[in-house]
């Protein structure tokens, strides 16, 4: 629900039109839809308190005759024994909704809540005319959407993922039009996917402004997922009575199936030609992101309980799915700002170049965040690339001013009008504040976006001047309304905001504190990290190779074969973000710790979530991606998991080399949680190659084509060894700014 301390809710008597329609307390309306009756009752002795008006339709009872009386009486004492039992065996009644019963000799499907009433709660039974596929089952509504959950799980992005969703919704329900309703920041909408009938106009890719769902709307989505609307003309059924005896407030109906919709939504449902409407919410992490829109116009449309489930348990997967997609996403862009913050950080430890001038040469703090220019002021220097003013000294003053450390602007005209006159061309800004007028600035011009508008969004005056006939927006017509966007820059993201903290705290804590010793210590620190001896277990042979990057920069990289007291082989390959001393010492610190979790006996699923929350709690800057693997020497049967990491390679009996087929989590450090578990069998002849992403991932090179080139040094049936130094030198690049770390177990033929 909203929370009342933010919206002030209308009166009881106060009509609700456009100026005030986002007070309405919708959650209490005092009537539901009249496809079924609605009855609240005491606990336990099951007497009725409320009824819907029209409960004679199924009980043949009049209002006054249920009211007061126990369920027996109401619903007959077979259908009442059934809700009664039911309420007793089971603790959550939402999750074993429906009950099917008898009434009246007609089945029903009986749907179950609780409402707070003061200090106890009320039974809310709502009663629907059963249909559709029987019996309700969790294994009958998995069936129904399987096929589709499968085209979901294969999906390669979003746009696909959207589709899908669209075209099998529609498909399980029958609506004419099903629409893909995604928001913004600002709660903003846009249609990004369409299945509709083909005479009908389409409405993928306009926006609908926030005002069209307000926020009470939005907070009743994340609690009810499903709300049909059966016929959009229909008359309401009033709560009888509408104010509770014993607290005087009207019932909740915030988990009503059958809650009544107000009447703004219901014109505005009008004005679209629209007769029937289903709303299915998308969620992230309890907040919604998102709809799916089903609108019927050939008449009322009905789809059984069975069948809104089945498109209730299809929103969830689209759920689920969107959520893994967007946090990939996320994870991808924070690996990629990870390795250009650390190639960032690598040319600002060479103290032969000014730290200004490292920052915006080659690897620049544009390819961190994408703008059309950067300054940056720091040891005295001040460099640039890209478009910037000529002269920067008034928007650095500025920058030195403000007492924030990250400064983000994107309208500067309306924003900081006399800073804009300093910097014309430059419509946004997202600036660091360094100690001592040092500081960072990325600028960003003007960027011009056009909108089309599912109608006019400014839409309250309109529908003044438009009279009483029409009081919602978009007007009669719901035709594309285009509106430009100027004045603003491309909006600074959470994401490039977040890097750009990143930057600031290592430029803070590493860049300006690094010297060439603490570099040379580092690499002693490195070396000495990585087993003086691998392990020679009979019938098994191991290899491993580390080498820095060009220049003898060291990184995080490592290795590690380690026989456990069980008799067990655990094979390791990981890599801290950076290079130095810090990605050293954080390198020897996760090895150490992950060494003493595989000894305690820990699987390596346990190792990694272990790590993880040792990572995040005690190293809250570092991130690291790994690869752990336990080998039963005896039987050649192998655990693995992986942590970010490039996945292993899988050398078969017969010669193939293939990419093992495993699934890899997030890195240490960014929550990875408990990895998931890959078990395979290595056979006589057999191996596995594991490595760190310096070896198949450059500048110079693909990661498709750094795989490509690493399988066929494996890859081949004429019987012969591998030289583990061939591959480094026919894998690694030369001009690699990453260090390169090589581990192959074999077992003998």
């Amino acid at each position: 629900m909203t929370d009342t301390n933010e919206t002030t809710f209308l009166a009881p008597e106060e009509p609700v039109d456009l100026d005030n329609c986002a007070r309405e307390p919708i959650h209490v309306p005092g009537s539901i839809q009249p496809r079924g009756v609605l009855l609240a009752v005491t606990e336990p002795d099951l007497v009725v308190v409320h009824t819907s008006q029209n409960v004679s339709q199924i009980v043949g009872l009049p209002v006054d005759d249920v009211l007061g009386h126990d369920l027996q009486h109401a619903l007959g004492p077979d259908a009442a024994n059934a809700i009664e039992h039911h309420v007793r065996t089971w603790g959550n009644l939402r999750a074993r909704n429906p009950l099917l019963v008898e009434v009246a000799g007609v089945e029903h499907d009986v749907v179950l809540h609780r409402v707070l009433r003061g200090d106890s709660t009320l039974l809310v039974v709502e009663l629907e005319p059963s249909s559709g596929p029987r019996p309700f089952s969790f294994p009958n509504t998995y069936q129904a959407v399987r096929g589709a959950v499968e085209q979901l799980n294969h999906a390669h992005d979003l746009a696909q993922l959207y589709e899908i969703t669209a075209r099998e919704v529609r498909a399980l329900t029958g609506f004419d039009r099903v629409m893909i309703y995604r928001f913004d920041d600002e709660y903003n909408g846009e249609v990004v996917a369409e299945a509709k009938r083909p005479d009908l106009n389409p409405f993928l890719g306009l926006h609908y402004p926030a005002s069209d769902i307000p926020p009470q709307a939005r907070a009743l989505y994340e609690q009810n997922w499903v709300r049909l609307i059966s016929d959009v003309g229909y008359t309401p059924s009033r709560i009888v009575p509408g104010l509770d005896d014993d607290t005087g407030e009207p019932l909740d109906l915030t988990h009503s199936i059958l809650r009544s919709v107000s009447p703004v939504h219901l014109e505005y449902l009008g004005n679209m030609g629209v007769a029937a409407s289903m709303s299915i919410s998308l969620l992230r992490d309890g907040r919604l992101w998102g709809l799916i829109a089903c609108h019927h116009y050939s008449g009322p449309h009905d789809p059984p309980y069975g069948v809104r489930a089945a498109a209730e348990f299809l929103g969830s997967s689209l759920s689920l799915r969107l959520v893994a997609r967007v946090e990939e996403d996320e994870l991808e862009a924070r690996l990629r700002a990870a390795g250009t913050l650390s190639r960032l950080l690598t040319a600002g430890r060479d103290h032969d170049r000014a730290l200004a001038t490292s920052l915006v040469t080659g690897t620049s703090v544009l390819d961190l965040v994408p703008a059309q220019g950067a300054i940056v002021s720091a040891d005295g220097v001040v460099d640039s690339v890209g478009d910037v003013p000529a002269d920067p000294t008034a928007l650095l003053a500025w920058v030195a001013d403000q007492d924030a450390d990250v400064i983000v602007r994107g309208a500067l005209a309306q924003e900081e009008p006399a800073l804009a006159a300093a910097v014309p061309g430059a419509a946004g800004l997202l600036a660091l504040r360094l100690p001592e007028g040092q500081a960072v600035v990325w600028l960003r011009h003007e960027a011009v976006q056009n909108v089309d508008w599912g109608g006019d969004p400014h839409n309250k005056a309109i529908a003044k001047r438009e009279g009483d006939g029409v009081r919602l927006s978009p007007r009669k017509s719901f035709a594309a309304w285009r509106e430009t966007v100027r004045g603003r820059c491309e909006p600074w993201s959470g994401r490039e905001v977040r890097s750009a903290e990143e930057l600031r705290a290592r430029l803070l804590e590493a860049l300006l504190q690094r010297s060439r010793l603490q570099i040379r210590t580092a690499e002693t620190v490195q070396r000495s990290l990585l087993p003086a001896s691998l392990p020679d277990p009979v019938g098994w042979a191991v290899h491993a190779r580390y080498e820095p990057a060009a220049g003898g920069r060291v990184g995080g990289d490592w290795y590690d074969a380690l026989e456990l007291p069980d008799g067990r082989l655990a094979v390791v390959v990981g890599d801290v973000a950076g290079h130095g001393l810090s990605a050293a010492a954080a390198m020897g610190q996760i090895r150490n710790a992950l060494r003493a979790y595989l000894l305690r006996g820990d699987s390596p699923a346990q190792t990694l979530a272990s790590l993880d929350h040792a990572v995040r709690w005690t190293m809250p800057f570092e991130m690291a991606t790994v690869v752990v693997a336990l080998v039963d020497l005896a039987t050649g049967d192998v655990t693995l998991s992986a942590a970010g990491h490039p996945r292993p390679l899988l050398l078969e009996a017969g010669g193939a080399a293939v990419l093992l087929d495993a699934l890899v989590d997030r890195p240490l450090g960014a929550g990875s949680g408990e990895p998931p578990t890959t078990t395979l069998t290595l056979p006589p002849g057999g191996g596995l190659v594991l490595y760190s992403d310096g070896l198949v991932d450059s500048r110079q090179t693909s990661l498709r084509d750094g795989l490509r080139r690493l399988l066929a040094q494996f890859d081949h049936d004429d019987g012969r060894a591998v030289d583990i130094d061939a591959v480094l030198r026919e894998c690694r690049d030369p001009a690699s700014v990453d260090d390169v770390t090589l581990l192959l177990l074999c077992r003998d033929r």
